[in-house]
């Protein structure tokens, strides 16, 4: 009886490290910032790195985890998909959700809940949400906040 413990666990540390052989999830790169949009201010960008840059930028920091399968392989996938969708690093690229991303936040869609559990820092107060969706919508121009340049009527 006692030695079937011991067989399960020795089973487990060996599959925990015949996973660590995948080479998938482990290479992380940052490539270089090519451009990034016209942010309306300040603010905005700072909200939008501390809330969505780990995905959305080509700024992700590494947390110690994503070196170690298989989280590793779920971070890498996140921020490769994240990236495809909307890379604020790579803005002279056809980026696909960046007039949804107000909606998204609004929405409390992004960022998502379990990102938020392992990020404090992303965690952003409604004052802080509302004020990066607004942010958002004034970047992207999606007309849901408003958005006013000097040549446009008044």
């Amino acid at each position: 009886m006692m030695r079937r413990p011991a067989y399960v666990l020795s089973a487990l540390a060996l599959l925990v490290f015949a996973i660590q052989l995948v080479p998938y999830g482990r290479r992380h790169a940052n490539p270089d910032v090519t451009r990034e949009p016209d942010w309306d201010g300040p603010r905005t960008r700072e909200l939008f790195a501390r809330a969505c840059g780990d995905c959305h930028s080509n700024g992700t920091s590494w947390p110690w985890y994503s070196f170690v399968a298989p989280a590793s392989w779920l971070v890498q996938r996140d921020v490769e998909v994240g990236r495809s969708h909307l890379n604020v690093s790579e803005w002279d690229h056809e980026e696909k959700l960046g007039e949804e991303a107000a909606d998204l936040v609004r929405a409390r869609e992004m960022p998502p809940w379990f990102y938020l559990r392992l990020h404090a820092r992303a965690r952003l107060s409604p004052e802080e949400r509302e004020a990066l969706a607004t942010g958002l919508a004034a970047t992207f121009g999606t007309g849901t906040a408003p958005h006013h340049h000097e040549h446009d009527a008044p």
